[in-house]
């Protein structure tokens, strides 16, 4: 099982132009899943994602994962004594900006960041708050085989019956530690992102 894994700022998915899944900032995560892959294929990765160490802490140095920010979000909001889905995307903010030093620059990214100002979504005709966490979005396309020829070849993926499986066991996994959104499997989607760094990892359970 193949991720790729990116820090961003936000991430929408979207099939038709109806949003199915977003998040404010956090994690946005490509997902394959190989003919060989099994539970602990997906094992493996649900508790990897959100303990990698690739968040900056206050001193401008990867040393927090998701699971990290998400703890302290919801320690500030605790200590506050105030309404969680009014505050995630404000204290979201403040921790994105701390790495940058400067009062000076952390008040320009702020008026630039997308997480400045709460980010409501809307799903259909219903409001959606995005949440900081994980947005996991199926792609085969990462089990293709471009070695030989021009056109790649896609004989490791999985069959969609045995992907969506191990796609729809991964998301359980990893809700159980931080939110996670998703998009809609086996259809074609647009994503759409902004990569905080950049920085984005490449992961393999093999």
């Amino acid at each position: 099982m193949k991720a790729v894994v990116q820090r961003v700022l936000d991430a929408t998915v979207t099939v038709d132009g109806v949003l199915k899944g977003g998040i404010a900032a956090g994690l946005l995560v490509y997902l394959g899943v190989a003919r060989d892959d099994t539970t602990r294929d997906a094992d493996w990765l649900a508790e990897k994602i959100p303990h990698l160490r690739i968040f900056d802490d206050k001193d401008g140095k990867m040393n927090l994962s998701l699971l990290d920010i998400v703890n302290q979000q919801n320690e500030a909001v605790n200590e506050m004594g105030v309404n969680h889905e009014n505050n995630e995307v404000n204290i979201t903010s403040n921790i994105l900006t701390q790495r940058r030093g400067g009062a000076k620059e952390d008040a320009e990214w702020a008026n630039y960041a997308p997480t400045s100002a709460p980010l409501r979504l809307r799903v259909g005709s219903s409001p959606h708050k995005a949440p900081i966490g994980v947005l996991a979005v199926s792609q085969f396309t990462l089990l293709g085989d471009a070695r030989k020829g021009r056109r790649p070849t896609w004989d490791k993926a999985a069959p969609p019956e045995q992907a969506r499986e191990l796609y729809e066991y991964f998301i359980e996994k990893i809700r159980a530690k931080v939110p996670c959104e998703s998009g809609e499997f086996q259809t074609h989607m647009h994503v759409t992102y902004t990569n905080d760094g950049p920085v984005t990892i490449l992961l393999d359970s093999e």
